[in-house]
């Protein structure tokens, strides 16, 4: 199975592509899409879009993983980080790929074993669990492959539970 991660966010958002073969997770590729801070959010949003679906058409995914939305105090960060997951849900429609959100918590507990963990913590154990010689940066694509860990673990226990 293959899984890429998303990182959503305006000015820079992470991917990360996770393989599972045989049980076991290798990191296939990483990295982040960034818009220019100065552009119109129409064109930002634009470039976002078209920069996704290059990924996506490029890794061929089974599924890409999103960080769910939470609201915090920066509503205009909120704000924009919608509109950002917006265009990458459409650029997965537009290339007929499955799609499915995790919320920061769900990621942190499955790729660290708790949910009050820091992103240097995140990192880490995604270097460690893709056995990859340095931590994966930057912290967007840290994330994006955290997202990917964390529905291939879930998905692991759904089937071996059943449920």
């Amino acid at each position: 199975m293959k899984a890429l991660g998303i990182d959503p966010g305006i000015t820079n958002t992470g991917f990360g592509m996770v393989v599972e073969e045989s049980g076991r997770m290798s990191v296939h590729r990483y990295g982040s899409i960034k818009t220019p801070p100065g552009a119109d959010m129409s064109d930002r949003l634009d470039i976002l879009y078209q920069e996704t679906m290059g990924v996506i058409r490029e890794l061929g995914p089974d599924v890409v993983v999103i960080e769910q939305l939470f609201f915090n105090t920066n509503l205009k960060t909120a704000v924009s980080v919608g509109q950002a997951r917006g265009v990458i849900i459409l650029a997965c429609k537009h290339a007929a790929v499955d799609w499915t959100e995790y919320t920061p918590l769900q990621v942190k507990k499955a790729v660290v074993g708790n949910g009050n963990a820091g992103k240097e913590q995140v990192r880490y154990m995604v270097g460690a669990l893709l056995e990859m010689k340095n931590p994966p940066s930057p912290l967007h694509a840290s994330d994006a492959l955290a997202l990917a860990i964390c529905h291939l673990q879930s998905r692991r226990l759904r089937e071996l539970t059943g449920s």
